[in-house]
Parts: C-alpha cells; sequence; structure tokens
C-alpha cells in the first residue's frame, strides 16, 4: 500500500495539503517501506481559495491508501475521502520516518479496521477459477 506525506522540506509531516510544498510518497508492508517519489509543487503556495491547485496533489496521490498532513482544508479532505485515501492529521511536526516505522509496528500486529480495508484495497485480487465451467457450443 502506499502511503504519501504533505511536507515543506521533505524530512516531516509538517504542512498543508493544499499549500505543500513537496508531496513524498512510499510504498509500505508489514515486512517495511521504500521511497517511491517525490512530487515537488513550488513555493507559490498560499491560501487563495483557488481549488485547482489540490488537482494536482491530488493526481499525486490517487494511489495512496493514506495521507498525513499537518492540516487540511474541507473542501480538501471531502476531495481526499471521495478518493478512498484516508487523510490523517498529525497536530505537530513529526518526521516522516517515525511514522513509517510505527505504522510498520501496526501492520505487523493487529491493525484496525480501517487500515486492514487500506491494505485489503491494495491486494490482489485472487480468483478461484475452480467451480466456473467453460463450455463451447
Amino acid at each position: 500500500m502506499k502511503i504519501a506525506f504533505a511536507t515543506q522540506d521533505k524530512e516531516s509531516v509538517n504542512a498543508h495539503f493544499g499549500w505543500a510544498k513537496h508531496i513524498l510518497v512510499y510504498e509500505m508492508s508489514p515486512e517495511g517501506y521504500a521511497f517511491v517519489q517525490s512530487f515537488d509543487f513550488g513555493d507559490k503556495l498560499q491560501e487563495d481559495g483557488d481549488e485547482d491547485k489540490l488537482a494536482p496533489k491530488l493526481d499525486a496521490i490517487h494511489d495512496c491508501a493514506i495521507l498525513y498532513v499537518a492540516a487540511i482544508g474541507g473542501s480538501g479532505a471531502a476531495r481526499v475521502v471521495a478518493s478512498k485515501i484516508h487523510p490523517i492529521k498529525v497536530p505537530q511536526p513529526k518526521p516522516i520516518a517515525e511514522i513509517l516505522e510505527k505504522l510498520q509496528v501496526v501492520l505487523q500486529g493487529t491493525p484496525p479496521p480501517w487500515l486492514r480495508k487500506a491494505l485489503q484495497r491494495d491486494a490482489a485480487p485472487s480468483f478461484d477459477f475452480e467451480d466456473d465451467e467453460v463450455t463451447h457450443g
């Protein structure tokens, strides 16, 4: 499953989703995590009510299960949730590595229901063809 982090410095979760200079994406499993990609959005991001600035960020996280942010506006949160991504607000800046390590421990144990659902969403669908009968006419 992929996890996204809104950040200004590529080290900590310390950015509002709409104003984040960067979004880092990691691949996460109970066995570990790996950096996937950094999306960079420049410096001209201020509170301006411009909803279009969210589109490139939503595109960047489209295949993520979780988004960590310092803050997120109501319409941004609604659009993230509508994309089936679980936003998590981090009240104080926190190192991304620390979040990843704690999340890995949770995945190795008994994850909460919302996290199990996110894991299942990314699991490859399994097909059982044994009961299917194929006839050719």
